[in-house]
């Protein structure tokens, strides 16, 4: 019998497309086309917001019941699981298999999107622009899905390994809104125009700059602590402790120990028989 979702399950999906809506067909997506800063917004949105809810929605089993398909068992993901253990039923499957590879293609759509001319070309091009939105939100739910996993499915990465993938996405963001916010020249002139009479175009990107540094941000620093969480439960966070216990309780062979006897201290090496007098 299939599992119905939880409402909080439930709200989080719907909120996702909530957020796609808002990017796509709402005065952001009419000021994105004016303004860097709104366009760096409704990046944010498409690529790391709308996919994160998405994932963490999981509408896998309530979709598999719509189209009348069988679903086997309950959810078993690394996020929502009570036990602690982000351990599957089965193999994971393809999508979740590749973390570090679907990582560095999200990176590479993130920045990529962001080169001048690719930027430009999108704010031109209608169909460039909606292929934009495309691959950010297929890019974000991949890789949100190699963080959190599926609704049947764990991921393959242990927690550490996710939390080292969430930290080179921050840093490459990082990098690139201390390019935009820092830089002195126009590196988009495809949004020269009369509506920048207030704003400069370099003070836009500036603002847009920020806007993409600060806003992720919140998200991915959420994401890292509960992958930090799941970590402190996790078997190898058992494994690591009772390991440097074991190295602290134990004495490296050959090293010299200090041991008193009447007035005076001796040298004691482990093998040496304690002088007589």
């Amino acid at each position: 019998m299939p599992h119905a979702p939880s409402a909080g399950r439930a709200w989080a999906f719907q909120g996702g497309l909530l957020v796609i809506l808002l990017a796509v067909v709402s005065p952001v997506a009419h000021w994105s086309v004016v303004f860097i800063w709104v366009r760096s917004l409704q990046d944010l949105l498409l690529g790391v917001v709308a996919p994160a809810l998405i994932v963490l929605g999981q509408p896998g089993p309530a979709l598999a019941a719509a189209l009348g398909r069988p679903s086997h068992g309950g959810p078993v993901s690394g996020v929502l699981s009570r036990d602690g253990s982000d351990r599957a039923r089965d193999r994971p499957p393809w999508w979740l298999r590749w973390p570090v590879a679907v990582a560095v293609a999200f990176n590479l759509v993130w920045l990529g999107w962001h080169v001048p001319v690719l930027y430009d070309l999108a704010h031109t091009n209608a169909t460039v622009r909606y292929l934009e939105f495309a691959t950010y939100l297929v890019a974000g739910i991949w890789f949100w899905l190699q963080l959190f996993g599926s609704a049947r499915s764990a991921p393959a990465a242990p927690p550490m390994r996710r939390l080292q993938l969430l930290v080179g996405t921050v840093v490459a963001d990082t990098i690139l809104g201390m390019v935009l916010v820092f830089g002195s020249g126009v590196l988009y002139p495809a949004y020269r125009g009369a509506a920048h009479h207030a704003l400069s175009v370099v003070a836009d990107q500036q603002v847009g700059g920020g806007v993409l540094w600060m806003g992720m941000l919140p998200p991915l620093v959420i994401a890292s602590v509960a992958l930090l969480l799941r970590w402190l439960d996790h078997d190898d966070a058992d494994e690591l402790s009772r390991e440097l216990d074991r190295l602290t309780r134990q004495p490296a062979a050959g090293r010299p120990t200090w041991a008193s006897s009447g007035r005076g201290a001796w040298l004691a090496r482990p093998g040496d028989r304690r002088p007589t007098i």
